[in-house]
């Protein structure tokens, strides 16, 4: 027979087990939500994987060296939308603030919304590259057949040549991907469509 008091100690064990678990397993969910908003920070502070950083002021800086920065675009194919640099490439001093455009084109035969990512690459070279003014800060909507252009301005930081795997740097690559955005539709509409099919 059992004695009471080992049963207690017992249930007392499992009871700390089942919290511990508990405990664990909310802070598996918790981390996991929060794994793509500290990635993407961790991104923009560092610049890893070529994430380019956003900046309010330009660089009071500008050295005599120049660098070439290509331009780059893609889109999804499900967007049906042209879209290029303007021109392939600059070739800015370092520091100085240049503005580019590219230009996007919607071929289909309705309004269409898309939202453009970015990377620089060699991947490195993101830390330095800051964006003052960029389309792929919000979302873009085009009417069938809407041409747009939309200008990037930004500076390669001088601090780039301070360092041994970048001062040497000759070409930085921006790149463009442009994926469709579905837009929920507003509950105002939503009440209004219902409304309308009552009738």
């Amino acid at each position: 027979m059992t004695d009471p008091r080992d049963q207690k100690a017992n249930d007392r064990r499992n009871i700390r087990v089942l919290a511990s678990c508990v405990v664990f397993v909310g802070a598996m969910v918790g981390m996991s939500y929060a794994a793509v908003p500290l990635y993407d920070m961790f991104c923009r502070v560092t610049g890893y994987n070529g994430t380019t950083q956003k900046v309010e002021q330009a660089s009071s800086v500008i050295l005599d060296k120049t660098i070439r920065v290509e331009l780059d675009s893609n889109s999804a194919s499900d967007l049906n939308w042209d879209f290029k640099p303007v021109d392939r490439g600059v070739n800015p001093r370092i520091g100085e603030t240049v503005q580019v455009s590219f230009r996007v084109t919607n071929n289909s035969k309705r309004e269409k919304t898309g939202r453009a990512v970015f990377n620089v690459t060699p991947m490195i070279a993101g830390a330095y590259f800051n964006k003052l003014e960029c389309f792929c800060f919000t979302d873009v909507t085009l009417k069938p057949g809407e041409t747009r252009d939309m200008p990037v301005v930004f500076f390669v930081d001088p601090e780039i040549v301070k360092f041994p795997d970048t001062k040497d740097m000759k070409v930085i690559t921006l790149s463009y991907t442009f994926y469709q955005e579905d837009k929920p539709k507003p509950v105002a509409q939503k009440v209004g469509d219902s409304e309308a099919k009552k009738l």
